[in-house]
């Protein structure tokens, strides 16, 4: 009897291949696009091109008539809701920079989706990830780095659980992004050329102060004075959560030299501005530490660590302090390290583990 995978299908190239090959490769393949966007007054009536938007289904049902497979709606409009959109607007609130894809894959695209494909009768789920997953000689499976560096994104993936890399295939993470769309192509698929998308796709105007100040009505504060680092007054900001750590462009102060945010201080309303210089550190502490390749973190270890998705990366010496967080230790200074956003580790080419940098 064949083994049945559910594909998550984002109307996009690479989960339509990924489709493609698992189903050459044998399996009993189902196509899913999850419902994410919400009701029809709501933000994301009319989402052009986002991964899970309106036109997702159409170009994935085509797809699926393609490749001869069964494919369905699946509502996730509640978890998305909670675990992605509520949390993105609630770390802003909190002058943190949130990442909602590591929350959407974490909680909506894997803990959500599996649990309801496999009380299916489903064997895995499948993305389209530039990714790919190993058992490792200690047990443990691990997320390893794709082929193809450029598409890598094995970054957004340190959340992943035991319970779920056991169920996941990624079967487009062994090839580099050109051969992706020429199998695209070969196949006869209808998004071989489809563009990628870039943007969040429940804020596809990226106006997320916007989106925050609809979403959290009277929660939002207004305006508040930018400080510098010892408290002296500079100016006044449009709220707190128009600005991020690191942030340049938008901050309309006559300084006579080029500031950027270095701080944000809710409590008190303040976003403090500094040199670039200030946004450097060599210590960089997280929270809510997920291990992957390792079951605990025992010693000092030297891994290499990226703190942005786009980070280049740099080594560091990763440490478990007394109260479960981790302090990770940089050979080279790193730029904007913002609370909120996520630090990965990795051990040559599998994932370690990851936090969220407090």
């Amino acid at each position: 009897m064949r083994e049945k995978v559910v594909v998550g299908m984002s109307g996009g190239v690479d989960s339509s291949v990924a489709a493609c090959l698992l189903r050459e490769q044998g399996y009993d393949v189902i196509g899913v696009t999850m419902q994410i966007w919400q009701d029809e007054d709501n933000d994301m009536k009319g989402i052009k091109g986002g991964c899970c938007g309106l036109t997702a289904v159409e170009d994935a049902r085509r797809v699926a008539e393609a490749l001869e497979i069964p494919y369905y709606v699946m509502n996730f409009k509640q978890e998305f809701r909670q675990y992605v959109m509520d949390y993105f607007v609630d770390e802003y609130l909190q002058g943190r920079t949130p990442n909602p894809c590591i929350a959407c894959n974490r909680y909506v695209k894997w803990e959500a989706l599996l649990k309801r494909c496999l009380s299916m009768g489903a064997d895995y789920i499948a993305t389209g990830h530039y990714a790919r997953i190993a058992k490792l000689e200690n047990g443990r499976f691990a997320v390893r780095r794709s082929v193809t560096a450029a598409k890598d994104q094995t970054y957004a993936l340190y959340g992943l659980t035991q319970g779920q890399l056991a169920h996941t295939l990624m079967p487009v993470g062994e090839y580099e992004k050109s051969a992706v769309r020429e199998m695209a192509e070969k196949a006869g698929l209808p998004v071989a050329h489809k563009p990628d998308s870039q943007e969040i796709c429940f804020v596809p105007d990226k106006d997320y102060a916007g989106f925050i100040d609809r979403s959290a009505e009277g929660r939002v504060p207004g305006g508040g004075n930018f400080v510098d680092e010892e408290g002296r007054i500079l100016g006044r900001h449009k709220g707190i959560t128009h600005y991020t750590i690191g942030q340049r462009r938008g901050l309309e102060l006559p300084m006579g030299e080029r500031v950027y945010v270095t701080g944000i201080r809710p409590e008190t309303n303040e976003v403090v501005v500094g040199r670039n210089e200030d946004l450097f550190t060599r210590r960089v502490l997280c929270r809510k530490v997920n291990y992957m390749s390792i079951e605990d973190l025992t010693e000092p270890r030297r891994v290499f660590g990226k703190i942005r998705y786009n980070h280049k990366g740099a080594y560091c010496t990763i440490e478990k302090l007394p109260d479960g967080s981790v302090a990770a230790d940089f050979e080279e200074p790193v730029r904007a390290a913002a609370p909120g956003q996520s630090i990965c580790f990795y051990d040559g080419e599998y994932v370690l583990g990851g936090g969220i940098i407090e």
